[in-house]
């Protein structure tokens, strides 16, 4: 049983910052890549920022500049500080990992899902 889990959402007003944590759990050998994505009432989830195992980045062009992503291997977390936040940030925000599995493969794992409130 693998399995990631999100905490940090919460309700903040325009302009403040929120940090999202995920944490990916279970046996496995490592974590490939870890993502952030985010789907608002009525849109398709769309990715937010991405980074490898080393540490490579990729963001959406809507957040680059205000959200950052970093990771711990050791803990196998993956984080989303989010600074400058506005309305049109509110979303549910996934986590997703690659995770490497002893037996084979790789295993692609969702959480459940984080709310983030930006209120205007």
């Amino acid at each position: 049983q693998v399995q990631v889990v999100e905490s940090g959402g919460g309700l903040v007003q325009d302009g403040g910052s929120l940090r999202l944590s995920c944490v990916a759990s279970g046996i496995f050998f490592s974590v490939n890549a870890m993502g952030w994505y985010r789907q608002a009432p009525g849109k398709q989830r769309e990715l937010v920022a991405t980074i490898t195992r080393g540490g490579s980045t990729t963001y959406a062009g809507s957040v680059k500049g205000r959200f950052t992503i970093s990771r711990d291997n050791a803990k196998n977390t993956v984080y989303l500080q989010m600074n400058s936040l506005k309305p049109e940030d509110t979303a549910v925000y996934y986590c997703n990992a690659a995770l490497v599995l002893y037996i084979g493969g790789v295993r692609e794992c969702w959480g459940q899902g984080t709310q983030v409130t930006v209120s205007s």
